[in-house]
């Protein structure tokens, strides 16, 4: 019993960080961009602590698997100033690009300073390269067919694997191999991933107009279904692997 619950509270940890990481990425470019920034919350759900600071308001929600930021305009048009409508393509794709960026690159970093420590710098180069084309290679098998949805883990297969984790080394490891895959697959061109929302300011910044709010609309939705319906055959998954 004791395993279990010290698997789910590393897993909450490991999750929390890694979404204060990813949001984290897409605040700060927001506000660097000035773009006002209603909420930023770790978590979905009921909120259970909150407090605002220059007109943001900080959150922390009972449901601990993601996260938002929920920035003035940006799901639907508004002529506030700081509103993310009005703002240039580019700074919509910096935004969005962000969170996924801050992830590969944390990712990679911790797995640098952990071969490093090991072994030696020279050592951590190599490997920290190694790894990361290992990884993109893995992406690109899904769609190559040399992997399939049934390799995927969610919230379920991720606290399996950390309960196995023994010893420190194998948790640092873990947590950049996680943030790693979630970088990536935020960058996977479908709405509402951060990569579909790329996706969607390239094709606006091309027509130099953005789209028809109802097709913009449609596209999240399809996007949104797929994903949900995704998450649910992943967790299935992840169940009858365990039991």
């Amino acid at each position: 019993m004791l395993n279990i619950l010290f698997a789910i509270v590393k897993t909450l940890i490991l999750l929390g960080i890694l979404v204060i990481i990813h949001e984290g990425g897409h605040f700060v470019v927001a506000k660097l961009c000035k773009i006002k920034v209603n909420e930023f919350s770790v978590g979905f759900g009921k909120t259970i602590w909150s407090k605002e600071y220059k007109n943001t308001k900080y959150s922390l929600r009972i449901i601990p698997l993601g996260g938002f930021v929920n920035m003035e305009g940006e799901e639907e048009y508004s002529e506030a100033e700081g509103s993310f409508s009005k703002a240039s393509f580019l700074k919509k794709m910096a935004i969005v690009l962000a969170g996924p960026v801050v992830n590969i690159v944390f990712g990679l970093l911790i797995y640098f300073i952990l071969i490093a420590v090991m072994y030696d710098v020279q050592i951590a180069m190599s490997s920290t390269i190694g790894f990361m084309g290992a990884l993109f290679d893995s992406v690109k098998m899904l769609f190559t067919g040399g992997a399939s949805v049934d390799d995927l883990a969610g919230p379920v297969g991720v606290a399996t694997i950390v309960a196995q984790t023994t010893g420190i080394a194998d948790f640092i490891y873990l947590f950049s191999v996680i943030s790693l895959s979630l970088g990536i697959t935020n960058l996977l061109p479908i709405p509402p991933l951060d990569g579909g929302k790329f996706l969607i300011y390239v094709i606006e910044a091309i027509k130099r107009k953005p789209l028809k709010e109802e097709t913009s609309l449609q596209i999240q939705m399809l996007g949104f279904a797929f994903i949900i319906g995704l998450s649910i055959f992943v967790m299935y998954n992840d169940i009858t692997r365990i039991v």
